[in-house]
């Protein structure tokens, strides 16, 4: 019983929450991500650094889509106290 108590402290904690979410966020972006410029490597008809330049947006769009997502679920990311006015947005 005692250890399902420190799991949830640990589930609840506001550094970890901040994290899994990240990580959620970063392996599906990614993935996608890795598709399109592997579509775009392998295309013939598009020049080399057509996935270079893709690759430097998506860098920049993913900061974005992140301050985004934070503002519009801020308690997903540990900070319930937190009002959807008060939260960081993309500028």
């Amino acid at each position: 019983m005692a250890e399902a108590t420190g799991l949830s402290r640990v589930w609840s904690n506001p550094v970890v929450r901040g994290m899994l979410m990240f990580s959620a966020f970063r392996a599906i972006y990614g993935m996608g991500i890795l598709v399109v410029t592997w579509f775009l490597a392998t295309s013939g008809e598009a020049p080399w650094w057509t996935s270079l330049v893709f690759l430097a947006c998506s860098m920049v769009f993913s900061r974005l889509l992140l301050r985004g997502i934070k503002a519009r679920w801020p308690r997903l990311w540990g900070n319930p106290d937190q009002a959807p006015d008060h939260a960081v947005t993309a500028r």
